[in-house]
């Protein structure tokens, strides 16, 4: 048993990882632990020993895992909730091995996120020197040989994702202050995350665009698809929190995932009633948390069978982000669309009560 609350893809999947590398007998990019055959069926999962990952169009993994394998970095774009991240963590644990050398980009992240910084006690006392240098995980990436995963790209400030475009594109990382540099070792690429629906995005100069190729991950297709999707991640969820074990019917979370649907499209999913969005993306992610809690509100609180009274007020929460005008599109879905839907009784009554 492990203390640790989320392992990273390589330790929870290493299992998975040491069958497709026993039986991967296909031609390996250098650097990369699989090929990118077996990468792609460890995303995908083979129906068999191998879970999927990630559940969507095969061909976007497909492009993904070519573009790795190339030396033109992977921009993974899309609305939040599309398993960006999730994604470029799977990419990077098959690829190399290694998920953890990892920039997470807010609107505080430095250019040493990206280059280097210095332990400025030994550069005080001993003067600009590798010993003083504290590299970067890019740094380390290149030096390695592996795949270096940027996160937010686009919450970065303009200035601090330019720092990026040399690495691109020469492969080198400068060390002025040492007359050095550090040439990136075969093996080594970028896999960078970013959505444009947020607040507080600085969108990409041309220059950096053109150095990515960019892959862009959709909602799910259907509501069966997100279903499918929403179910895997709650069941997964559960068993690595330790969560008692719960009735979770599919009744339940088809239902959270219909509301969301719904409300993200603006149109009922009989497509006869055109219904307000509100403010937030209700993201297949948020309906995944949404249900999560519910299983331990019914775990913990309740008789063990996840009820629409476990879930409501996650809902509720989820769609209301502007107490005011998502208030009014809650209320109003409500009573138009809940309300006249003879099975969801008891779940509009819990919605009201929670709201």
């Amino acid at each position: 048993m492990t203390t640790v609350l989320r392992a990273h893809a390589e330790d929870q999947y290493a299992e998975e990882l040491a069958i497709l590398a026993k039986d991967d007998d296909r031609v390996r990019p250098p650097g990369w632990k699989l090929s990118p055959w077996a990468v792609t069926a460890y995303i995908l999962g083979d129906g068999d020993r191998i879970t999927p990952k990630y559940i969507g169009p095969r061909r976007i993994v497909e492009v993904a895992v070519a573009t790795l394998a190339t030396d033109r970095a992977l921009l993974l774009l899309g609305v939040p909730g599309t398993a960006k991240t999730w994604l470029s963590e799977h990419l990077a644990a098959a690829v190399s091995g290694d998920s953890t050398l990892l920039v997470q980009g807010t609107a505080g992240t430095a250019e040493e996120a990206i280059r280097y910084g210095w332990n400025y006690a030994r550069l005080l006392s001993e003067g600009p020197s590798r010993q003083a240098l504290t590299p970067s995980p890019v740094m380390r990436a290149m030096a390695e040989g592996r795949i270096a995963r940027v996160e937010e790209l686009t919450r970065m400030p303009s200035d601090v994702q330019d720092a990026l475009i040399t690495v691109l594109s020469e492969k080198t990382l400068p060390i002025p202050e040492l007359n050095e540099e550090v040439q990136a070792s075969r093996g080594f690429n970028i896999i960078a995350t970013a959505n444009d629906r947020d607040r507080g995005v600085n969108d990409l100069s041309s220059a950096l665009r053109r150095r990515f190729n960019t892959v862009v991950l959709p909602v799910p297709a259907t509501a069966e698809e997100e279903v499918d999707i929403v179910s895997r991640r709650v069941d997964q969820l559960g068993r690595s929190l330790e969560l008692p074990q719960t009735m979770t019917g599919l009744e339940e979370i088809r239902r959270v995932v219909t509301v969301f649907r719904e409300l993200r499209t603006g149109v009922t999913e009989d497509g006869r009633t055109k219904v307000k969005s509100p403010s937030g993306t209700l993201s297949t992610a948020e309906a995944i948390s949404v249900l999560t809690n519910g299983i331990a509100l019914a775990a913990h609180f309740g008789d063990g069978v996840l009820r629409p009274s476990d879930v409501a007020a996650g809902i509720v929460g989820a769609v209301i982000q502007d107490p005011v005008s998502d208030r009014v599109v809650w209320r109003e879905y409500l009573e138009t669309v809940v309300r006249e839907r003879q099975d969801w009784r008891e779940f509009y009554r819990a919605c009201r009560d929670a709201g």
